[in-house]
């Protein structure tokens, strides 16, 4: 059973389809659930899969292979990139997306820069589970 065999997505209505699958795919790269060269699944496949439209998967694949996290072999197949400059920038700008909406949530709740910068080193550092008592 393939890891997309276990792909349970549940579609958050805030971002469009294709993106929240784009996302799935960058996140097993990352982490190495898919390794760089792997064979993924036909447009067909995972739309049926997924149980979405073969022209949402077309879109994921055709961003994916636009960003060079994908290519295609004529009569073979889809497979990611083996190119490990690729997966730590696909790395990076997760990790940059993440602090962006970290970020603004604590800002949202009224914390200034260093209030965040305090918190998380002392989050960090297990502060925060001797302070609650964890």
């Amino acid at each position: 059973m393939q890891m997309w065999d276990r792909w349970n997505l549940a579609f958050d209505d805030r971002m469009p389809i294709y993106r929240q699958i784009i996302l799935q795919f960058n996140r097993a790269f990352v982490r190495g659930d898919i390794s760089p060269g792997d064979r993924i699944p036909s447009i067909r496949e995972l739309s049926a899969l997924l149980r979405v439209n073969t022209n949402t998967i077309q879109r994921v694949y055709q961003e994916m292979e636009r960003d060079g996290l994908i290519g295609s072999k004529r009569g073979t197949g889809y497979f990611f990139t083996e190119d490990l400059k690729q997966m730590e920038k696909t790395r990076r700008d997760l990790a940059l997306d993440s602090l962006r909406r970290f970020a603004d949530e604590m800002r949202a709740l009224g914390l200034t820069d260093k209030d965040i910068m305090d918190e998380l080193a002392s989050y960090m550092k297990g502060d925060e589970q001797r302070e609650h008592g964890s």
